[in-house]
Order: structure tokens, then C-alpha cells, then sequence
């Protein structure tokens, strides 16, 4: 298969999941976010359609397929005004963390929920303190009997208030050598010593952002995902798909702008002929759309490798996605609300608050600079400053 020609099959799911998309679009997000509710009715009508699922294994409940087909879910859902953010979560880490290293009791309990929308997973691994550093994670597991009591501290978690579970990132004591090792750990919600606090954010999404306190939290043996000693494989193979889908999530949410924007150019006079047919404001358009059709095919193609399970290969193309399409949204919608000029910030066309969201992608879940350090010295060979 090419990366750079897209299957029939994957035209039908976009055609498909863009008709869905097209039923709520952004009136029914800005009504969800103005009465502080979660996007229910749109996540599970596309749980029940098999769109929440279809990267997860077939034998769960899940569509068999794999990010390539996610992101083109959460592409197509953006660019008609109403992502789901959790989709990156839930069904992209969470879902394929489990799939790949979780037990098969794991597996049973929690992908079918995760696969049609009924249950879902958030993610915690950013800290007060760390930062994006990973190395620095001071959430650590200590055995108990055949128990863990897990202890620590989480910023910016997404959608905590809807999750069932966090899957959390902590570390153990490596016997051996007494250091920390990164290990992922399933923690109810409902736990005793699980408490999270909403973070007051200027952002205006319909998930929530949440700080996470963990207080000797009590975790039976079988919390653990997969192999204690693989930590950072198992980290990094939901990392991958994190970044492949904030990727779809910038590319959606900057062709939903930049579409909006083309409509106004071709139809607003304000001379004799149409804006849109002045150069200075096609031009910067047609480069915003250049922009973002070329940071969609790295994320294809970084969503190939990640399903051939190439995950170094996948890694840097990743991470190359991901900034590139970050970049290419924050343009396309700063180029869309300037061709509305002072009607691109009233609340009536919409756009002004994609000022802020579109920023999102160049900061989380990795800034941008982080993401031209893991370039300079994994592809380019340079050294390390940290």
C-alpha cells in the first residue's frame, strides 16, 4: 500500500464519517461547550457506527484497522467544526497500549467498552515538575504484598470527568539497580486517594482540563500494563499514535477554518468584484491549504509506518506530523480570521476562538520545540544541550 494515494475504503470511511460530522457540526459544539456538557451525542453515535474503534482488534469489539484509519476519523469530524479530543486518548493510547501489551483479562474488560464509546480511558503522564521530560516523573508505584500503592501528581489531564479510568504513568524501583523505571498503571476514577481537580483554562473546549492527586492509591497486581521492565516500549507505543492523531486534530480543525474562509472570499463584495479575487487574499489561502495537504501526507505516512510496526520510523515521522500540522493550523486559521477581517472576531462567524484552540497543537502534548530537539539529535545526529 502508498501512502500518498488514498484506498477506496478509506475515501468511504472519510465520506462517511464527514456526513456524520456534517449532522452536529460547530453549532452543536459551541452549544455543548456554552452549557458546560461533554460531547455525549456525538461520541456515542460514533461508537455505535464502529468510528470510535477502528484501530482496535476485531476480536474486542474494535474495527481491525489501525491509526491510519482513526486519524482520518478525527480528521473528517474536525473539519466539520466538532472533534472529539478524546479520540487522541481513549481509543489512540489508551486502546492501543492495551491491545498490543495488556493481559487478556486487560483486554476483555476494557477495549469493547473503549472500542463502541461506553467506557472510556484518559491519560496521565505530564507533572507539575517534569514538564516534557519523562526522566523526571516523580509518580512512583511501591509494592505492597501483591498490591501497588501508587503516589504522585498530574497536570493538564484531559477529560477526566468522563473517564472511567486513567491510564497512569508512574514509576517503579528497579531491584537491581535501585533507579526508576517508567511503568503504566490502569486507575479507576472511583479509587480511594484518586482526586482531581478542574484546572480553569481560557481555552473553550468541551473537554476539561484536570490537575490529578494521588494519594497511596491502592492498585490490585493486575493494574499493570504489560511487562514492568518494558515501560518506555509500552510508553512510547501509545506516544506515537498521540502525536499521529493531534496531527488529524490540527489538520481538521484548519481545513474546517480555511474552508470557512473561502466561502467568505467568494462571496463577499466589497468592490466591484469579490475579495477573494485579489491576490492578497487568495494567495496566503492557497499557501494555508499547500500547508496543510503537506502535513497530512507526513502524518499518512507516519501512520503507515506506525501500522507496519515500524514504531522507530514511525517515531520521527510522528513527531515531523505533528509539527507540520500544528503550524499549518495555527496559519490557516490566523489567515482565516483575517480574510473575515473584523467580522472574523465576532461570535457569529465563529472563528475568533480558534485562535486560542489552534495553539493547542503547537503546545501539547509536546511543544514544537521539544519536537525540533527530538529531530536535531535523532535525525540529524546532533548533541544534546540536556
Amino acid at each position: 500500500m502508498t501512502t500518498h494515494v488514498e484506498s477506496e475504503e478509506h475515501k468511504a470511511l472519510r465520506s462517511a464519517v464527514a456526513a456524520l460530522g456534517k449532522r452536529y457540526g460547530r453549532d452543536y459544539l459551541v452549544r455543548t461547550v456554552a452549557e458546560g456538557k461533554p460531547l455525549t451525542e456525538l461520541w456515542s453515535e460514533a461508537g455505535k457506527l464502529g468510528y470510535l474503534g477502528v484501530n482496535l482488534p476485531q476480536e474486542y469489539g474494535g474495527g481491525g484497522e489501525g491509526i491510519s484509519e482513526l486519524a482520518i476519523v478525527l480528521e473528517e469530524l474536525g473539519a466539520a467544526g466538532s472533534p472529539l479530543l478524546m479520540l487522541v486518548v481513549s481509543p489512540a493510547i489508551c486502546g492501543t497500549v492495551i491491545a498490543r501489551f495488556g493481559t487478556e483479562d486487560q483486554k476483555t474488560r476494557w477495549l469493547p467498552g473503549l472500542a463502541d464509546g461506553t467506557r472510556l480511558m484518559a491519560f496521565g503522564i505530564t507533572e507539575p515538575d517534569a514538564g516534557s521530560n519523562s526522566h523526571r516523573i516523580t509518580t512512583t508505584a511501591r509494592r505492597d504484598g501483591t498490591d501497588w500503592l501508587l503516589t504522585g501528581r498530574k497536570v493538564f489531564i484531559s477529560g477526566v470527568d468522563m473517564a472511567d479510568a486513567v491510564l497512569i504513568v508512574g514509576r517503579t524501583e528497579d531491584a537491581r539497580t535501585g533507579s526508576l523505571k517508567p511503568c503504566l498503571f490502569i486507575v479507576p476514577t472511583d479509587a480511594e486517594g484518586f482526586r482531581k481537580n478542574p484546572i480553569d483554562m481560557e481555552l473553550s473546549a468541551a473537554e476539561k482540563q484536570f490537575e490529578l492527586v494521588l494519594d497511596d492509591v491502592r492498585l490490585p497486581a493486575d493494574a499493570l500494563v504489560g511487562d514492568e521492565d518494558a515501560g518506555l516500549l509500552q510508553l512510547f507505543a501509545g506516544l506515537n499514535p498521540e502525536r499521529i492523531m493531534t496531527a488529524a486534530f490540527a489538520i481538521g480543525m484548519g481545513r474546517y477554518a480555511l474552508a470557512k474562509a473561502i466561502e467568505y472570499a467568494r462571496d463577499r463584495t466589497v468592490w466591484k468584484s469579490p475579495i477573494g479575487a485579489h491576490q492578497a487574499v487568495a494567495h496566503p489561502l492557497a499557501q494555508a491549504h499547500i500547508d496543510l495537504e503537506l502535513a497530512r501526507l507526513m502524518m499518512r505516512k507516519a501512520a503507515h509506518l506506525y501500522d507496519a510496526g515500524d514504531d522507530i520510523g514511525a517515531g520521527e515521522a510522528a513527531n515531523m506530523a505533528k509539527y507540520a500540522a500544528a503550524e499549518a493550523c495555527v496559519k490557516a486559521v490566523d489567515q482565516a480570521v483575517h480574510t473575515f477581517g473584523g467580522n472574523g472576531l465576532t461570535r457569529e462567524f465563529g472563528l475568533a476562538s480558534l485562535i486560542t484552540a489552534a495553539r493547542v497543537a503547537r503546545i501539547a502534548p509536546v511543544s514544537r520545540e521539544m519536537i525540533l530537539n527530538y529531530v536535531s539529535h535523532q535525525t540529524l545526529g546532533l548533541p544534546k544541550s540536556y
